[in-house]
C-alpha cells in the first residue's frame, strides 16, 4: 500500500519512508495482533503522512517528493521490500534515502527506567550526511537518547539484516531503521494495544517526521560516501 506527496522543487527525487503491516497471524486459532510489530509503525507512516499532507495543503509541502510505503511480507523473510527493490515504483536511483520504522510502541529490558529513546541502526553506514541529520534533528526536536547498542555490524542479533530497509541499503540508498528492541510479547498473541505507550510513540514519530522532513527539504541529497556492508 503506497501514498506519494509531490515534492514543489526535486519531484524527481524520493525520500522513502516505511514499516510493515503484516504480522504473524494465527497459531492455534489464537490471532497475533502485532500492536508494536508493527502496528506502531504502521500508525506512524499515517500520522506522517497527515502532516505531510497538511503541509502540503498550506502551501509548505516537501521540497523532494515523499513516498509512503506499507510493505508486507516481512515476517516471511521482508518479501514486500524485496519486490519493491526489484519493481520500483520510482527510479531506485533517483530514491535518496530510506526511513524505515519497526516496532517504536514499547520499550525493551534495557530500558526499563525511561522510554525516552530509540535505537538507530544503519544510519552511518552507507552516508555520513544521513548519520548527522538523525543526529541533529533530535538535538532540535525530540531529544530522545538515540542509542546506537544494535548498531555494531557484529551485533548478534543483525537486526540491521531482519527488517526493510535492508533491501533499500544493499542498493546502496542511504537507510535508517529506528526500532525500540524486543520484549516479552515480540511475536506473541500479548501484542497487544493496550501494552503500547502512546506518549513515546507520539514522540518517536516526531523524531521520523523531522528526518523525512530535513531529507526532502535539504539542498544536497545525502552523499553516499561509505561502502555499507
Amino acid at each position: 500500500i503506497w501514498a506519494f506527496i509531490e515534492g514543489s522543487e526535486k519531484p524527481e527525487e524520493i525520500v522513502v519512508i516505511s514499516a510493515h503491516y503484516d504480522h504473524v497471524g494465527t497459531k492455534n486459532g489464537e490471532v497475533y495482533n502485532g500492536a508494536d510489530d508493527d502496528g506502531s509503525g504502521t500508525v506512524a507512516l499515517l500520522e506522517i503522512a497527515q502532516a505531510l499532507s497538511k503541509a502540503k495543503k498550506e502551501g509548505n509541502g516537501p521540497k523532494r517528493s515523499v513516498l509512503l510505503l506499507h510493505l508486507t511480507g516481512e515476517e516471511h523473510g521482508l518479501l514486500g521490500s524485496s519486490y519493491y527493490s526489484q519493481n520500483p515504483l520510482f527510479p531506485l536511483a533517483n530514491t535518496i534515502a530510506n526511513v524505515n520504522i519497526d516496532m517504536i510502541g514499547r520499550h525493551d529490558e534495557f530500558h526499563n527506567d525511561s522510554s525516552n529513546y530509540i535505537y538507530v541502526i544503519g544510519s552511518d553506514y552507507l552516508s555520513t550526511d544521513l548519520y548527522k541529520i538523525c543526529e541533529d534533528v533530535n538535538k532540535k526536536y525530540t531529544k530522545l537518547f538515540l542509542d546506537y547498542k544494535y548498531n555494531d555490524r557484529t551485533d548478534p542479533n543483525r537486526f540491521y539484516y531482519r527488517s526493510d530497509h535492508y533491501n533499500f541499503a544493499k542498493n546502496g540508498i542511504p537507510s535508517v531503521f529506528l526500532f525500540t528492541g524486543v520484549h516479552a510479547d515480540y511475536h506473541q498473541a500479548t501484542d497487544d494495544v493496550d501494552r503500547i505507550e502512546f506518549d513515546a510513540l507520539t514522540k518517536r514519530t516526531q523524531l521520523a517526521f523531522a528526518i523525512v522532513w530535513e531529507l526532502a527539504n535539504r539542498e544536497n541529497r545525502p552523499v553516499v560516501d561509505k561502502s555499507g556492508n
